[in-house]
């Protein structure tokens, strides 16, 4: 419930939906409201007469697991408002990158890889700000000076847990581009990117 009426008016909207409200603040909607009804489930409902959240409501629980296995009890229960899922405001982010456009397209290495060394910075920093003492990816974004835009991620053995590890992962992700590997036309970079993924506390 707090996840549809979240969405109900957004941006900036404020929903208040009573306990006793719910199945007549649900049954209009279309189907597609409830968490988990994507693109594909929507259309096998619809075929078969089942277009808003009160037609999904009549059905039995026994139908609907048949025709959804274990997904079905989640439609059925999240049809009449119910789910156990816990309700929080907290935000944990799941990386953390830094990315830098360049004033001249080029394909000058030296250059590039003290820009990669300074973004590896930023984002180490950002990362001890957090309270993150680790993560296991790196990737690296690269857009080219035709606007193609590329990325690449290592997830070594190890965590990753010092500005110098994240900068010398990065910097081997971004060799290739020097060169026929992944830029056999020479063209210029005009974007680069960095991010840790995977982040450890």
């Amino acid at each position: 419930m707090a996840k549809i009426a979240s969405d109900f008016r957004k941006p900036d909207g404020l929903t208040v939906v009573p306990l006793e409200e719910v199945q007549a603040f649900l049954d209009p909607m279309r189907i597609r409201v409830i968490p988990g009804i994507g693109p594909k489930t929507e259309a096998e409902l619809n075929e078969r007469g089942i277009h808003t959240v009160h037609d999904l409501r009549g059905l039995a629980l026994a139908q609907l697991t048949e025709w959804f296995g274990r997904w079905g009890e989640e439609h059925y229960a999240k049809a009449h408002g119910l789910s156990d899922s816990a309700v929080s405001n907290e935000w944990e982010p799941k990386s953390v990158g830094e990315q830098e456009t360049f004033e001249v397209n080029t394909l000058d290495a030296a250059f590039i890889r003290e820009r990669v060394r300074a973004l590896a910075g930023e984002v180490f920093a950002r990362l001890q700000r957090q309270g993150f003492r680790a993560f296991r990816t790196v990737t690296i974004t690269v857009r080219f000076a035709h606007f193609r835009t590329l990325t690449r991620s290592r997830t070594p053995p190890e965590e990753i847990a010092s500005e110098d590890a994240l900068h010398a992962a990065a910097v081997q992700l971004l060799l290739p581009f020097f060169d026929q590997r992944e830029n056999p036309r020479g063209t210029k970079i005009r974007l680069i990117g960095v991010r840790a993924e995977k982040l450890v506390r």
